[in-house]
């Protein structure tokens, strides 16, 4: 799996435009158009067991109107899948990244073995998002984004109260032929590009597929705080995740960089961040924000200086970045390595 450098500026879209569309959708004056987005439908009276039974949330408990995020993992504890989940009380949406929808359906299929499930991949639906709930009888369902709110069982890296406090984002699914238009509340021209979406995520520290890459664990991006049940029990990968916490520190760590905004370029995800001559890290995503300007989201080593000024090279020239910690180098070892009496000499 690459690192997911899906998200791209549509070209047609200046700064100032987005920075616009992000006031409208803060102040709930706009929606967001998420139908890149995918869902997976499971329908059976198994579907929630079994679901259980894989991922890394509990949702044997979860009742109609609730959204709990979770992941799929290798069996090294790697991330592979990351999505949102609601029951309906008859069947169970996930809301999954664009272009993941596909693969994760296959995954579950190949994992339903006597159990009494179904799958489908739903592409003729629109989502929608907004800063609150989206009232109209053609909502078919609603998730609720966590994020960054510690969901039970789970444990959160970053120092409270967290950078994200204030983001809040509902995702609406409704039929394939209602229009911006059809709500009251809204003008026909206030459904923004989801390009409008980064800086705000960004800002909030969300993690998404845009973080990961073929090592990406989720200590890393403190996406332990609302998509892993450290209670629960077995998944593939759990081994990793209850290593890494309890004992270990990731070997990354998630990072918001303010960056200088003199030359108006937004680094590219994949540019390398340095330390003077040192590479310590990559960005994974960058944007404008409406209040703090060009920022990104970047993995840095582990040992990286919390106040070391790291510097990017894009398009010929160097931007400098400040850190604002996110994942502090020392998360994990919760329970620590014992240490065990020396021998006396004899």
């Amino acid at each position: 799996m690459t690192p997911a450098a899906a998200k791209q500026q549509s070209p047609v879209e200046s700064s100032g435009d987005v920075l616009r569309h992000q006031r409208l959708l803060v102040s709930g004056q706009a929606r967001v158009d998420c139908s890149d987005s995918e869902l997976v439908i499971i329908s059976g009276p198994d579907r929630l067991v079994w679901l259980n039974s894989l991922i890394t949330q509990r949702v044997d408990d979860l009742l109609p109107g609730q959204t709990r995020e979770s992941l799929i993992l290798d069996p090294q504890g790697k991330i592979e899948f990351a999505f949102l989940i609601a029951d309906d009380g008859v069947s169970t949406w996930l809301l999954v990244e664009a272009p993941y929808g596909e693969a994760l359906r296959n995954w579950l299929a190949s994992m339903v073995f006597r159990m009494d499930v179904s799958l489908t991949h739903r592409g003729d639906l629109r989502i929608v998002g907004s800063s609150g709930s989206l009232p109209h009888s053609e909502v078919l369902m609603e998730f609720v984004d966590p994020w960054p709110r510690v969901s039970e069982g789970s444990t959160g890296y970053a120092t409270e109260p967290h950078l994200g406090s204030s983001w809040q984002m509902t995702y609406s699914v409704l039929a394939s032929t209602v229009e911006p238009s059809d709500f009251e509340s809204l003008e026909r021209e206030a459904l923004v590009p989801p390009v409008a979406l980064d800086g705000l995520m960004i800002a909030a520290a969300r993690p998404t597929m845009s973080e990961v890459d073929e090592k990406a664990l989720p200590h890393e991006l403190d996406w332990l705080r609302t998509a892993v049940h450290l209670d629960k029990g077995c998944y593939r990968g759990q081994e990793t995740v209850a290593k890494v916490h309890n004992l270990g520190h990731p070997p990354r760590r998630l990072t918001l960089l303010h960056l200088d905004g003199s030359h108006s370029t937004l680094p590219r995800a994949g540019d390398v961040l340095t330390n003077g001559d040192k590479a310590v890290g990559l960005i994974t995503r960058a944007g404008w924000h409406y209040e703090l300007g060009p920022i990104a989201l970047a993995l840095l080593k582990r040992t990286t200086p919390v106040e070391a000024q790291l510097e990017v090279a894009c398009e010929g020239v160097v931007i400098a970045a400040t850190q604002e910690v996110i994942v502090p180098p020392g998360a994990g070892a919760t329970r620590g390595v014992p240490r065990l009496p020396r021998l006396s000499k004899r």
